[in-house]
């Protein structure tokens, strides 16, 4: 399992695959009980790069072959192993080595085990890293980032992308209310909290398989982060009729969005990405909603949009998901600071056009899971001064998320971490009637 470990997270480093796509490609190789272990060493150490990194160029004489970075992988969950998790010292080194075997590299086991035994022995892990890099465990173009966007926040913002998310679910409140599906949880053994701010949501005390969750396969809950869930009750806050939900797959918000508008909304999901189509399709279908599903870009309205106005529009942007990095720890090592200004540009272009199919008097909800100001506040700022009919409508949805979120120039955003909950930004835009 080790070994499978080491080719995931060699592929995310040295390939730049998603975790996510490198997990699903190798999980059937180790057997279903071994597959949460084999998901919590690749997280953990992703999430502890640079720190990981720090200790082997320590422990190292010099840097291992390009052609061993597997090796170099496999020393960091070693290392991962010892230092973070409950596995006895003994099983995590031995194991450890024996990968080395399976990956063929069985003259490197004798180095493994010389470097795990002397973290060991020497205690290495408790000096204090000198490098920001390693010291944060983010690039260090990020930590200049959010120490500009958030001087007083950085610190903790980076405390909580290192840490484990909680898992979140999404009560389907045209099945049941969240009170009684709680009930159904603990009678189920599974505790949970409510969060006022999100009335549909409950924070699970310990995650937990969605086979274990009561009315699952039924459409009854879905799993969605709280701060995700805040998108679906904003736009439809005094809004009904045609909403169109862009940039939809995988399909939770679209739900959602269904979920609470019910036969007063026509919801059109449109997705560019052909591959996700289907999710949307998954995600509706055991909620049991639909919706008119389009594979297409955004932004070019002219091969998608049938001519009729939309009275309401949430744009869930593609942005540098900084603020679900607790969730994707590969995200720090994936992402460049050169990649904002191109996200920027995008998420500009989504907005001037699909301005364009909003009727008067709708309202479009911009929202990105980024705490980036160049992603959130700047670029609705550079909309609204290039929009005579455009206007911020920063009437939050109820009192209760207003403890939640700050208060931005324009927009609101929640910061990774508060309440449990993920990093998002939001602005909400209304057109004016001529």
């Amino acid at each position: 399992m080790r070994a499978v470990a080491a080719e995931i997270v060699d592929a995310v480093l040295s390939k730049g695959q998603s975790l996510d796509v490198a997990i699903a490609a190798n999980e059937k190789r180790v057997s279903a009980n071994d597959r949460a272990l084999l998901r919590m060493l690749c997280f953990g150490s992703l999430r502890h790069h640079w720190e990981l990194q720090a200790w082997i160029t320590e422990l190292l004489d010099r840097p291992l072959k390009r052609k061993d970075s597997v090796i170099n992988a496999l020393l960091a969950l070693g290392l991962y192993q010892l230092n973070d998790t409950r596995i006895p010292d003994h099983a995590a080194v031995s194991e450890t080595v024996e990968a080395a075997r399976l990956l063929r590299r069985p003259k490197l086991a004798g180095l493994i085990n010389a470097c795990l035994r002397r973290f060991q022995r020497e205690d290495i892990a408790a000096r204090a890293p000198k490098e920001a890099e390693a010291r944060w465990n983010h690039p260090q173009w990020l930590i200049d980032a959010l120490k500009r966007d958030w001087p007083d926040d950085w610190e903790a913002i980076l405390a909580a992308n290192n840490e484990r998310a909680p898992m979140w679910l999404r009560v389907n409140s045209s099945r049941t209310d969240t009170a009684e599906y709680r009930e159904r949880l603990r009678n189920a053994g599974i505790s949970a909290e409510a969060l006022a701010a999100a009335p549909n949501a409950l924070r699970l005390s310990e995650p937990c398989l969605v086979d274990e969750l009561p009315g699952f396969a039924e459409g009854d809950v879905s799993v969605q982060d709280a701060a995700a869930q805040i998108a679906a009750r904003w736009l439809l806050t005094n809004t009904r009729g045609r909403i169109l939900d862009a940039c939809a797959a995988p399909g939770g918000k679209s739900g959602h969005l269904l979920e609470l508008g019910g036969d007063d909304i026509a919801l059109t999901a449109v997705d560019r990405d052909a591959s996700r189509i289907e999710s949307i399709h998954e995600n509706l279908g055991r909620i049991g909603r639909s919706a008119t599903i389009i594979a297409a870009d955004a932004s070019k309205t002219g091969e998608w949009w049938d001519g009729l106005p939309f009275d309401g529009i949430l744009l869930d942007a593609p942005c540098s998901a900084t603020g679900v990095i607790r969730r994707h720890p590969d995200i720090k090592l994936l992402r460049r600071a050169s990649d904002i200004d191109g996200l920027s540009g995008l998420q500009s272009a989504l907005l001037d056009a699909l301005w364009a199919v909003l009727a008067p008097g709708g309202r479009l909800l911009y929202a990105t899971c980024s705490t980036l100001a160049a992603e959130n506040e700047a670029v609705v700022m550079r909309f609204l001064s290039s929009h005579d009919d455009a206007a911020e409508d920063d009437v939050l949805p109820n009192n209760n998320i207003r403890d939640l979120m700050r208060r931005r120039a324009c927009g609101y955003q929640v910061l990774p971490g508060t309440a449990g909950l993920d990093g998002f930004y939001y602005a909400c835009l209304e057109k004016k009637v001529s």
